[in-house]
């Protein structure tokens, strides 16, 4: 029986799968036979990433991946080794400083990790031996052992509920972390257990771990002393999975069958993996460039001063004889020591300090976040968290983003607001007696319950009482579904005043509170018999013959119920595609209109209609449905027709309409990232119908989106396989969304033009299943490629009934496609983590559901309306700050080295150092280091408040665009041109044989001294010309920076140390300064090198570039070309001045009426708005003539 139905299970794959034996209390099931007892792994959960042992490894090994940290290592080892021109301190304490910081920074977010794994593996639990009650560490529980769990407690791992306090033998469940879903699911103990776990003597056979959540397969063995052993089959309803919650049930018992990171939890956990941000790759991609300049500079080098030596007299002048030893050397290994040599000499052209600096910003940056009071929540009273560091900038490169629903997108909580019966509109809300435009009747009505009729109206709110699994929950104490304020003016039951209600599906309770607003209550259900609560007061009994269960092909439930006076009626409620072809057509009328409206409006909408069941057609409906729940093999098919024979020929009675409230701003939310250029899919565990509705409601699908629909319902296809009908679904729709779509512009993620049409996508865990999990053949490949394609046309995705792996498995898949597009998934459950770990960057928030997705996550924040400015502002900052903060690194250090190649061609190639030492040791660390940090934190080249007004300039940075080789090249030339003025102008300058007042002459000390005072302002200059958002701690840093130069120098040259062997800047700069020909070039070159940038600035016209003027454009185009009233004024960079010119064009505009008028001014005001964008403010002069021509006008 297990091999059958794990080959139904699996779609008839012929390979064996294992299984494994638990003895239940790991008692053996025989007193005679050896009982060996299984060996299992232990219950502990790890997320960690080191441990205390492999720590130092592991994390010197990650770090010496980076291009930059393994070179230096190479040099510090050359510098040790070989006789070379500079000190191996040069090298080695700054590499030494980058491992050492980012190690602890490392070990530090691990060891949170680690202190959270350890509240869960030492966290008490209760287990029965030998009748005792045990309290142990949840790490030490092991498969076979009996485990006891209460009420609202989480279950330690996997386990077969064996007992529950509950008189029906149930227990009731939410699995929010799972699967998303909080309402409760019903489960059900193993049948003939006996009660008295102490003497159960049983053997469970299951399959092994496999991390699909809504499937089991095993049976039991119940040993009975004399008597023959009872085997009852095992499912998904009898396995209680790790994470889950006990809700309304005292206490359970259940014997563990998977733990630790074999349970179905774990195995949908991702393993954390080491994430690098798109920065860090072109990082590593200029540096493999620089390298080349690098090792292209000693070679050739190497080469010109073999080719000078080989000159007569000049391999061994008179003044500088070879000693024996030199004279003995070979001559290719001198050659490679040359070679080295000059590698160490030219070597900080490679900024090892960039790395330092880049930790530095990245993790004094993340408290910008946390400290960012945006963030705070008041209802939790917590900010935002920061988690990982090394993502900031990745978080304004985001380009698909990846959102859970429940919890996400809402808040979970279903309310009733209208319904409609027999065409009338009901709405609770409205005590007046408004009908609406649907409907006409003979006149004004005083009560709403005289629209339909009594009879329609009663009929109605016994369906809504009856057909539902809803239970009334037992509780001691004010439960927080209490139903409040329902309008209702009697006195509630004694059993709705101290409890809830607890169901399936959230919004089930919520038709069952509208109907109590309406004078229906429903009182529970005990021993099969519902309890109704009418108008009248009166208590009225049925008793519930079979329950029809939802399921997502047919979208509908019904209920089979008995009257007190005899009567069997089937109540059925669905979704409108559903129903309408079950029942009369002459009744759908009346009714389509409401439940269209509805729809529109983002409400949840369901149709219910009942049937009168003669006693025949009970009886053969009874038998069937016995017979086939009875089936081992192709059970749900013949339930499936049993349950279509059944629901036929009913009578439509009306329609309901249930709110899912959005999380704040939610919508804003959304449409603010589609904005920004960011394609949204959501991924759920839930309904197909209630995720739609959803995606409605937050304005992912729009009225007009034409829906793609790839589910189990649409592959269902009598004539052909499931195969065929995906091969055609895919290539119909690759031909809709790809082939036959008009090319769309770029950086526009939604037409608002009638003659495009947008699509959204559809897709089920099982339709993705069928795609992604089967043989890797051609066709699977292509079915994948078009899948891909199909969605990445799409304006949005949808992907409901997704287990958790498979969540990660899409996040991949789009992570791996052509472009390697930069992924972003956020959530709020422990069934988030996977695709949280899978992407890019990982968002959790911290909701109601745990804190698994808080704990996996890189950032964490309280609300999902916080995504916009962790994005759009935070990201886009982040991301300018280090890609200006990269460039400039790169630029400053080939200034840096490059007059130090250019004076070998004066000293014959002997490899000496232009620069002192010192200046080698302190240019990265001191000299040029604090500016540039000061502004990769600091700066804003954009208000805040502008980057959350107009979404669309997150595009103008998309894809890396700071960074592209184009700009790179920028700042290298840029980097040649000083490199070759600092060095040929001082040159110049020493032409000139005497320079000082006294006649002498400066020496090679001084020569260097010069350019590298040159050398440090104009760098530092730069980035002050550079910054836009000044604070005083730029203007410390920048004017500190260059005054600390001035005065190490006069302090490291003005005083003879002890502890140097020679002091080559005795008293040099003090004379260099006193020449005035040393001051006047200074001065002269400093500014020939900043003139490009100074006339820049001076004469650039006050107007943005012209991807500026394009982002505001594609923002008023986003914004359905709205008017042009609705277009708040833009703030100047320094956020302190607005200008009042926009008020005068609104004031002006209702002067243009003609369509061309109205387009003048439209263009008008978009390159106003570029000028204003661009940092500069429109001169008064602009602004009167600009007036006065819109008066003309």
């Amino acid at each position: 029986m297990l091999r059958r139905r794990l080959t139904r299970l699996f779609g008839g794959d012929e390979r064996r799968v294992d299984s494994r034996t638990v003895y239940v209390g790991n008692r053996s099931s025989s007193d005679t036979e050896g009982f060996i007892p299984p060996k299992f792994c232990d219950n502990r959960i790890v997320s960690s990433k080191y441990t205390v042992w492999n720590f130092l490894p592991k994390n010197l090994f990650e770090q010496f991946r980076r291009i930059a940290n393994f070179y230096f290592l190479i040099i510090f080892l050359v510098q040790v080794i070989v006789d070379t021109p500079t000190s191996p301190v040069t090298s080695g304490l700054p590499l030494f400083f980058v491992i050492t910081v980012t190690a602890i920074k490392q070990g530090y977010e691990d060891w949170l990790r680690h202190k959270a794994d350890n509240e869960v593996n030492k966290y008490l639990v209760t287990v029965l031996e030998d009748g005792q009650r045990i309290r142990k560490e949840s790490e030490k529980i092991k498969v076979g052992d009996v485990v006891e769990v209460e009420e609202n407690e989480t279950f330690p791992c996997d386990l077969i509920l064996l007992q529950s306090s509950r008189d029906d033998e149930t227990c009731f469940v939410t699995t929010a972390s799972l699967d998303g879903e909080s309402n409760h699911k019903t489960h059900y103990t193993v049948p003939d257990a006996v009660k008295d776990l102490e003497s159960l003597c049983a053997t469970i056979e299951c399959e092994q771990p496999q991390p699909d959540l809504y499937k089991f397969v095993g049976r039991m063995h119940i040993y009975k002393n004399d008597q023959e052993t009872l085997v009852r089959s095992l499912g998904p309803e009898n396995l209680l999975l790790k994470g889950a919650t006990l809700k309304n049930t005292q206490k359970i018992c259940g014997v563990a069958v998977y733990t630790g990171m074999e349970t179905k939890m774990a195995l949908n956990y991702q393993g954390k993996s080491q994430k690098r941000s798109v920065v860090e790759k072109s990082i590593n991609a200029f540096l493999l460039v620089y390298l080349f300049i690098l090792v292209s500079k000693a070679l050739l080098c190497t080469i010109l001063k073999y080719v000078s030596q080989s000159k007569h007299g000049q391999d061994e002048p008179w003044y500088n004889e070879k000693t024996k030893k030199e004279k003995d050397t070979n001559l290719y290994l001198k050659m490679f020591t040359d070679f080295l040599s000059f590698m160490v000499l030219f070597n900080f052209i490679i900024p090892v300090s960039m790395y330092v600096t880049v930790e530095m910003q990245k993790f004094l940056g993340s408290f910008f976040i946390t400290w960012d009071r945006d963030f705070f929540d008041n209802e939790i009273k917590e900010g935002a968290l920061v988690n990982t560091s090394d993502l900031n900038e990745e978080l304004g490169q985001v380009e698909y983003v990846f959102t859970d629903k429940t919890g996400t997108l809402t808040q979970n909580n279903m309310e009733f607001i209208e319904c409609c019966i027999d065409g009338f509109q009901y709405k609770h809300r409205d005590a007046s007696t408004e009908l609406d435009g649907f409907c006409v009747t003979d006149g004004p009505v005083s009560k709403l319950q005289q629209k339909a009729g009594r009879e329609k109206e009663e009929l109605f709110l016994r369906a809504l009482c009856l057909c539902h699994t809803v239970q009334v929950k037992e509780s001691t104490e004010q439960c927080l579904n209490l139903v409040d304020g329902l309008g209702i003016d009697r006195e509630m039951p004694q059993t709705q005043e101290q409890g809830g209600f607890i169901a399936s599906s959230p919004d089930e309770i919520a038709l069952v509170k509208g109907a109590m607003r309406y004078g229906f209550t429903f009182l529970g259900l005990e021993s099969k018999t519902m309890k109704i609560l009418n108008r009248k007061n009166d208590v009225e009994r049925y008793e519930l013959l079979h329950v029809l269960n939802f399921d997502p092909v047919r979208r509908r439930m019904s209920v089979i119920v008995r009257s007190s006076s005899g009567d069997t009626l089937l109540f059925c409620k669905g979704a409108d595609s559903s129903i309408f072809p079950r029942v009369r057509q002459e009744e759908v009328e009346r009714i389509r209109l409401h439940v269209e409206r509805n729809a529109t409006e983002g409400y949840r909408t369901l149709c219910v209609a009942y049937k009168l069941l003669s006693a025949g057609e009970f009886e053969q409906a009874d038998a069937g449905l016995r017979e086939a729940r009875l089936a081992l093999q192709d059970r749900e098919e013949k339930l499936m027709a049993v349950y279509n024979q059944v629901e036929t020929g009913m009578s439509l009675i009306g329609a309901t309409a249930v709110e899912d409230r959005l999380q704040e701003e939610a919508a804003e939310t959304m449409e603010a990232l589609q904005g920004a250029g960011m394609k949204v899919w959501v991924l759920t565990g839930d309904k197909m119908e209630t995720a739609k509705s959803t995606c409605y409601a937050c304005r992912l699908f729009q009225k007009n989106t034409e829906l793609l629909e790839l589910t189990v319902r649409t592959l269902d296809d009598e004539v052909r396989r499931r195969e065929e009908k995906l091969h055609d679904l895919l290539l119909e729709y690759h031909k809709k969304a790809v082939q036959d779509a008009p090319p769309v512009k770029a950086g526009i993620t939604r037409s608002w033009s009638s003659a495009s049409q947008d699509y959204g996508f559809i897709i089920d865990g099982a339709s993705l299943s069928m795609i992604l999990n089967s043989s890797p053949d051609s066709s699977n490949n292509r079915y994948k490629y078009l899948l891909l394609q199909i969605c990445q046309n799409c304006t949005s995705v949808l992907c409901c009934r997704m287990a958790p792996l498979q969540k990660a498995q899409i996040v991949k898949m789009v992570k791996n496609s052509k472009g390697s597009p930069i992924t972003l998934s956020i959530g709020d459950g422990a069934n988030d983590v996977s695709m949280i770990l899978e992407a890019h960057v990982g968002i959790g928030i911290k909701g109601k559901e745990g804190r698994q997705a808080v704990r996996n996550s890189d950032y964490a924040i309280p609300k999902l309306k916080h995504l916009k400015k962790l994005l759009l502002a935070h990201g886009h900052l982040y991301y300018v700050r280090i890609a200006h903060l990269v460039q400039y690194f790169f630029y400053k250090n080939l200034c840096f080295i490059l007059p130090q190649f250019l004076y070998q061609i004066f000293c014959g190639y002997s490899q000496q150092p232009l620069y002192d030492a010192a200046y080698l040791t302190m240019y990265n660390i001191c000299f040029t280091s604090m500016p540039i940090l000061a502004y990769s934190l600091l700066e804003q080249h954009t208000c805040i408040e502008v980057l959350l007004d107009n979404a669309t300039l997150y595009r103008e940075i998309a894809k890396n665009a700071m960074l592209r080789w184009r700009l790179f090249l920028y700042w290298t030339v840029l980097g040649l041109f000083h490199g070759l003025l600092f060095f040929f102008g001082v040159w110049y300058l020493f032409q000139n044989p005497a320079l000082q007042d006294n006649g002498q002459v400066f020496g090679n000390w001084s020569y260097g001294t010069i350019v590298f005072t040159v050398l440090v302002f104009t760098v530092t200059l730069k980035l002050a010309l550079d910054t836009r958002h000044w604070t005083w701690i730029n203007h410390f840093v920048i004017w500190g920076s260059l005054a600390f130069y001035m005065f190490f120098s006069f302090f490291w040259g003005g005083i003879i140390w002890p502890f140097l062997r020679q002091q080559r800047l005795y008293f040099v700069f003090a004379n260099m300064l006193s020449s005035v020909s040393a001051w006047l070039v200074i001065i002269l070159l400093i500014l020939l090198s900043l003139l490009p940038e100074i006339l820049l600035v001076v004469f650039r016209r006050p107007r943005g570039p012209r991807s500026r003027q394009k982002a505001v454009v594609d923002s008023i185009e986003y914004c359905h070309l709205t008017s042009l009233q609705k277009v708040t004024p833009f703030k100047h960079p320094d956020c302190t001045r607005h200008t009042t010119l926009l008020q005068v064009f609104e004031g002006r505009r209702v002067m243009a009426r003609q369509e061309k008028q109205q387009q003048q001014l439209l263009e008008l005001k978009v390159r106003t708005t570029a000028n204003w964008t661009g940092g500069g403010l429109p001169s008064p002069w602009t602004m009167v003539v600009s007036v006065r021509t819109l008066r003309k006008r």
